[in-house]
């Protein structure tokens, strides 16, 4: 059994512990040159929408069923900038990030081509601003530190576990960060990835 075991796991690429039960999405840090400067691309999320309406955000959305992530992430960018494939370049995957709240974002770094060619969904997007990458790199965030509270449930089975009710639960703490540019904040999870997109920059350089 021992060997049957080993072969099964031959080709296998691990990923995240219950994935199956989580959201995920893709995002992409796209830069693009401005007046001799590398900018990326951050979008408004229209007014009218249901979920986090006015938010800024990275271009990107949800994984559908059987697409993989590099998939998701030039599919929106195409729908939300009304780009076609030629006109940008998806370079890399960039580290993953894991909410508290179950959803797991693919970030990709790339640049665009052709900036004239953007024409933003109006269903999806207010409207584009652009943020050098020199100015992000010289901003300090705001960081705010959360603690994460989990209320269990009253059917939790303490007497199956060594102190009960008394056990010595672990506690976490959650990051908010706030990046603020002209009279834009990005904060949530677009700032926690854009920071990690910075800090490696500030680490190689």
């Amino acid at each position: 059994m021992r060997e049957e075991i080993l072969k099964l796991f031959e080709n296998y690429n691990p990923y995240i512990n219950g994935w199956e039960s989580m959201k995920r999405a893709s995002v992409a840090i796209l830069m693009v040159d401005i007046d001799n400067k590398t900018n990326i691309v951050f979008q408004v999320r229209a007014l009218h929408m249901r979920n986090q309406p006015g938010d800024i955000s990275l271009p990107g959305g949800k994984i559908e069923e059987n697409e993989n992530p590099k998939k998701t992430v030039i599919r929106e960018v195409c729908e939300e900038l009304g780009l076609i494939k030629s006109d940008f370049h998806i370079a890399q995957e960039l580290d993953l990030l894991v909410t508290h709240y179950g959803l797991i974002v693919h970030p990709f770094l790339g640049y665009i081509k052709n900036l004239n060619n953007i024409k933003i969904n109006k269903d999806e997007v207010d409207h584009i601003f652009f943020v050098p990458i020199e100015n992000l790199i010289n901003i300090e965030p705001l960081q705010i530190l959360s603690e994460i509270n989990v209320s269990r449930s009253e059917i939790f089975p303490y007497n199956l576990i060594n102190g009960g009710e008394n056990y010595n639960f672990k506690k976490g703490t959650y990051k908010s960060l706030f990046y603020i540019y002209k009279n834009y904040t990005i904060w949530g999870m677009t700032a926690l990835i854009v920071e990690n997109f910075i800090n490696f920059i500030k680490k190689n350089n």
